[in-house]
């Protein structure tokens, strides 16, 4: 069947260590001031690096979710016969269990949390769960979009969720992947690696006509979507960027619009030196000539890495600066990287100048994902 309807986004909520709900999250990307923090979740003895940015107090991760799905479907106006028959789709941490839960609580395990949260919320739809690591979250968007461009689903909430825990800690310092100097620089000289990051975030995705039907306001049009593997690596990118550079064309074949049309690129850029420079290949090639030009951020240097979620807490960044017409800027800069010539955001918000913004992301095993979201 033809793609055909436009898809909208009608509501979102974000938690992370920035604060709860779409403004603490706007204005902490905005004021470009890191919320790195020393651990004090679990025991960070003898761990290289002690730092991420964690919410000083936190719910279970389920309940978190249910809260932000809950804020997401309020702020979307879904009434409780909008949810009956809406589908969930949550990207998280497929692994054991590893943060305390409270003395009492029933806590679901992975494969059961997608079926507790839409009873929870009222999501009588079908559900799924994503747990391919850093794309988890912008492949349910994705695949959320393509059912309803197909006309195959009327909503999606997609939902996403990471709090920083002791496993994945552990694994990252080992792998001498966290920044030892305690800061993300994306795209800079003297990048040292990457930080954790909590983040919880929920997006309502239905077709155009199914939000006028019901008279609500879209927040911002899911214009396009791409996905493409590297092929190459199980820890590294390909060093040109092939596969992101090909999720990218294909988001913007999807929207039918031309790279000139992009005025923004949330980017993956962890802070990592072989990620970085294989992200700043992909947009050469996409972009050309262009790519010099066009005002790319990580705001991941200021809200962490928040794995699985970070798709989606990423999405929702973007939205809110097409929204109000500000780009974040990147923290952490020393100097310019003559293997990533792009034009990094610095110091402070520039204001936007297209409709149009990508936010990407990519993964071990070589997995890359592209979103393309204009102002509604």
């Amino acid at each position: 069947m033809a793609e055909r309807e436009t898809v909208r986004i009608t509501g979102m909520h974000a938690v992370s260590a920035l604060g709860r709900g779409a403004d603490a999250l706007l204005s902490g990307v905005l004021t470009g001031a890191p919320a790195f923090t020393p651990v004090r979740r679990f025991d960070t003895t003898g761990r290289r690096v002690t730092l991420a940015a964690t919410l000083p107090q936190t719910d279970t991760l389920a309940g978190e979710l249910a809260d932000a799905v809950d804020h997401a479907g309020r702020d979307a106006g879904l009434e409780r016969a909008d949810r009956a028959g809406t589908a969930l789709f949550l990207a998280t941490h497929g692994g054991p269990r590893s943060l305390p839960v409270p003395s009492g609580v029933d806590e679901p395990t992975v494969p059961a949390l997608a079926g507790h949260l839409a009873a929870r919320c009222g999501l009588g739809g079908p559900t799924r769960v994503y747990t391919t690591a850093c794309v988890s979250a912008s492949t349910a968007v994705a695949d959320a979009a393509a059912l309803i461009r197909r006309g195959d689903a009327d909503r999606v909430v997609v939902a996403a969720g990471y709090l920083v825990e002791p496993d994945q800690y552990a694994l990252f310092d080992a792998g001498r992947a966290l920044a030892a100097d305690g800061a993300v620089r994306p795209f800079s000289a003297g990048r040292k690696g990457l930080l954790l990051g909590d983040g919880v975030a929920a997006v309502v995705l239905e077709s155009a006509a199914v939000a006028a039907r019901r008279g609500a306001e879209p927040v911002a049009t899911v214009a396009g979507w791409g996905r493409a593997g590297d092929a190459y690596h199980a820890c590294q990118p390909h060093p040109g960027g092939d596969g992101l550079a090909r999720a990218v064309e294909a988001a913007l074949r999807r929207a039918g619009l031309p790279p000139a049309a992009v005025g923004y690129v949330n980017a993956n850029a962890t802070g990592t030196p072989f990620s970085d420079a294989a992200e700043a290949k992909a947009l050469g090639r996409v972009f050309g000539d262009l790519a010099g030009r066009l005002p790319v951020s990580s705001t991941k240097s200021v809200h962490g890495h928040t794995l699985e979620a970070s798709g989606l807490l990423e999405l929702v960044v973007t939205v809110l600066a097409l929204r109000h017409g500000k780009l974040p800027p990147t923290a952490g800069w020393l100097a310019a990287d003559p293997d990533c010539p792009v034009d990094v955001i610095r110091d402070a918000p520039r204001p936007v100048a297209t409709g149009h913004a990508l936010t990407l992301n990519s993964a071990f095993g070589g997995a890359n994902t592209a979103l393309l979201v204009g102002a509604a």
